[in-house]
């Protein structure tokens, strides 16, 4: 499992109990330099150095939370396209998309999972910027590798996304 987002406790205490390998990068690190630069090659290799190693032993599911948000559609292909070099075939990856707010939190939020069915957001406080409210069209054009597997508005405006590889 690789997780794109801050280690936290709680997501390693939930993800322990299952026979899998935890790895973390907290990817909004390295937003900046992948949201400024514009050669797809240069994007592909800042992505590529920011992820874990492949290893022998490919990734099953992969955790995006609302980063997919905060990166910009060269960035976010360039991302997802190191990802599926280190994924098996049929691997999952989950996304949170702002979908029916006008804005987000400037910087990426922390989530934790509660249980099996529930998370919880940790806000950053502070700014807001504007969301680009990717549509599935969006995604489909910057994830090409990728499939909706599920998706579903959630209460707080948020679309859920499964994608599989």
């Amino acid at each position: 499992m690789l997780d794109l987002g801050a280690v936290r406790s709680a997501t390693i205490r939930e993800f322990g109990r299952f026979r899998c390998r935890l790895e973390f990068v907290e990817l909004a690190d390295g937003l900046d330099a992948l949201n400024g630069e514009i050669d797809p090659r240069r994007i592909r290799q800042i992505a590529d150095a920011l992820l874990p190693a492949r290893r022998g032993e490919p990734t099953d599911v992969v955790l995006c939370w609302d980063l997919i948000n905060y990166l910009n559609q060269p960035a976010l292909t360039a991302v997802m396209e190191c990802i599926a070099l280190r994924c098996k075939r049929g691997a999952l990856a989950h996304g949170l998309v702002y979908y029916s707010a006008k804005s987000m939190p400037e910087r990426p939020s922390t989530f934790v999972p509660v249980d099996d069915q529930r998370i919880l957001q940790h806000l950053t406080p502070g700014r807001e910027r504007p969301a680009p409210r990717y549509s599935p069209e969006d995604l489909a054009r910057c994830m090409p590798r990728y499939s909706v597997e599920r998706g579903r508005l959630l209460r707080n405006g948020m679309q859920e996304f499964l994608f599989k590889l």
